[in-house]
């Protein structure tokens, strides 16, 4: 079960790597045929075998002898390790399907800003619908939701409830990020957080409700302050220097599903104690 999510991990991997070249360039992702970005030649079959090809060619084009990207095998080979343990801690189910598509649109966000500065409207705005509508049929961990639903009054049945967190999530979780970059452009001057961010940030709310999603936002503002001092301390950069915000959430995000719950789990242990 875990072999076959990781080689199908693979496969949609090399289609990853499609998204996350055209997408930014505002191209489509099924025409034309896989090509060369360098001399545009088409990419024969053999030449296109996930993680193989690029061994097999040493990283470089058969036609132009042009370097092939490190990213490409990486992509190929986070989307099967995600696969492969959403299979394994989930099941192939509904909630390892989901577990794995949030993953690997999250490979396509982390790359994407790392090498652009650019969240894809494709994968956020599509992110988030996707996130809304499996929220009734995989439950969210409670959060928001009841909070808001014990002061109204309301009741609802248990997919309505998870489907409410899941937009109460987004909307709360966007709007903080949003609210955050605001604040920080009026004081500052200059934009902290760009709106691909907030639309990023809904996403995850959506899709993972709101206890995880707040961990998840808490260890990208910690992911992203160690790289801050790192490239200071390695003097690539200054306090001016941008850093992809969103490539701190994508990571953050897709480890969330395997990592939260013990997590949450202690810290609520230690809470009520």
């Amino acid at each position: 079960m875990t072999t076959a999510a990781a080689l199908v991990g693979l496969a949609v991997g090399s289609f990853l790597n499609v998204c996350i070249l055209r997408w930014p360039r505002g191209e489509s992702v099924l025409l034309p045929r896989s090509r060369c970005p360098s001399c545009g030649v088409p990419i024969a079959w053999h030449d296109n075998i996930p993680l193989l090809s690029f061994a097999i060619l040493r990283a470089r084009c058969r036609s132009c002898r042009a370097t092939i990207p490190i990213r490409y095998p990486l992509v190929e080979l986070a989307t099967a390790v995600l696969f492969a343990s959403a299979a394994a801690r989930f099941g192939l189910g509904l909630v390892g399907a989901k577990v794995a598509l949030f993953g690997g649109m999250c490979v396509i966000l982390f790359w994407t800003d790392l090498e652009r500065l650019l969240l894809p409207d494709h994968v956020t705005l599509g992110g988030l619908g996707v996130g809304l509508a499996l929220s009734p049929l995989v439950p969210l961990r409670p959060g928001l939701a009841p909070l808001v639903l014990g002061v109204s009054g309301w009741h609802l049945p248990p997919w309505g409830a998870s489907l409410f967190e899941s937009c109460l999530t987004a909307v709360v979780l966007g709007g903080l990020l949003y609210a955050t970059g605001e604040a920080y452009f009026r004081l500052r001057g200059v934009e902290g957080l760009g709106f691909g961010d907030v639309k990023f940030a809904a996403m995850i709310g959506a899709f993972l409700g709101s206890s995880e999603a707040i961990l998840v936002l808490l260890a990208a503002c910690l992911l992203g302050s160690a790289a801050g001092v790192a490239l200071l301390v390695a003097g690539h950069g200054d306090r001016h220097t941008p850093l992809p915000f969103g490539s701190f959430l994508a990571v953050a995000a897709a480890l969330a599903p395997f990592c939260a719950d013990p997590i949450l789990n202690w810290y609520w242990e230690y809470m009520l104690r």
